[in-house]
């Protein structure tokens, strides 16, 4: 391991703050867009709409608020990685300059629903993709499965096709972020959560000794529910997504697991705005990054 994946192991670890999740792509990008204030019709084409994406995300990350004080990692998706932010590469920008440990969003999307359940979509360039992650400067990855109703046969499988791309991502020296995500509008919630949390803990014991990874799981509805996976010493850090929760809803659910930390997307920049001044969208930035630092920090 090199000394720079050594220093972000450490950070990931030991330091205090949230992973920002700024990794929304492809269809989800009109929506994020919207949230912003910039409607479909100011681009005409799919590239002007990840230009308008990308200028929302450097804005974000150059703000003075947001440094690896209190932001310790950003999930980005493969666009971000492949452009600039003041004239660095992306990754070696967020590190470099701003101590934020970058990570890589490696799924393609979600099969349709079957079951209850989205697996991911089955992507035969994810070798290539993790090998230039690797030579981009990325630390760890993340991948993203979806339960929507307490069905023992399809939660067994998200979990499994998790782990088994897992072990793929740590054989190319990355942390995998394994995010099964129980729809927070399932009527089945509280039970989807006990089988998730059976099948990942069985699934745990088979990750070889002197490998870790991470899990991005909705916060549950149980407080301390993911305590087992907090203190296992096959998880480097637990994280948790929004959701779709407002970012006062989720800083309180937060509050009330100790020791997870927060991931959030739409929670993180709810409120931000294309038409704030400068002054007005780094207040407001800074604002949810203390909401958020102080819930993760419990």
């Amino acid at each position: 391991m090199s000394g720079t994946a050594q220093d972000q192991l450490a950070l990931v670890s030991q330091g205090l703050g949230f992973i920002a999740a700024l990794d929304q792509g492809g269809a989800s990008t009109p929506a994020v867009l919207s949230a912003y204030g910039i409607d479909n019709t100011t681009y005409a084409s799919e590239a002007e709409m990840f230009d308008q994406v990308h200028a929302m995300r450097t804005r974000i990350v150059t703000s003075s608020s947001f440094n690896g004080d209190r932001v310790l990692g950003a999930i980005l998706f493969e666009g971000t990685v492949d452009r600039d932010i003041e004239g660095l590469p992306s990754p070696q920008y967020l590190w470099a300059t701003k101590g934020v440990v970058p990570f890589l969003k490696v799924d393609i999307g979600l099969e349709p629903e079957t079951d209850g359940a989205q697996l991911m979509k089955v992507d035969p360039m994810l070798d290539d993709l993790l090998v230039k992650a690797r030579a981009k400067g990325i630390f760890g990855t993340k991948m993203r499965s979806v339960v929507k109703v307490a069905n023992p046969v399809s939660v067994d499988a998200i979990v499994h096709q998790q782990f088994e791309q897992a072990a793929r991502i740590l054989d190319h020296g990355l942390m995998p972020i394994l995010e099964a995500e129980v729809d927070i509008h399932s009527p089945s919630k509280v039970e989807a959560e006990v089988l998730l949390r059976a099948a990942i803990a069985a699934k745990l014991g088979s990750i070889p000794d002197g490998r870790q990874v991470m899990l991005k799981l909705t916060l549950p509805d149980k407080d301390g529910f993911y305590d087992e996976f907090v203190r296992h010493p096959k998880v480097l850090k637990v994280v948790s997504l929004s959701g779709g929760y407002s970012r006062k809803e989720a800083n309180a659910r937060l509050t009330r697991n100790a020791r997870v930390v927060a991931s959030f997307s739409r929670a993180l920049v709810e409120g931000l705005n294309v038409r704030q001044t400068d002054h007005e969208f780094d207040k407001l930035l800074d604002q949810s990054i203390a909401e958020i630092f102080a819930a993760s920090s419990g």
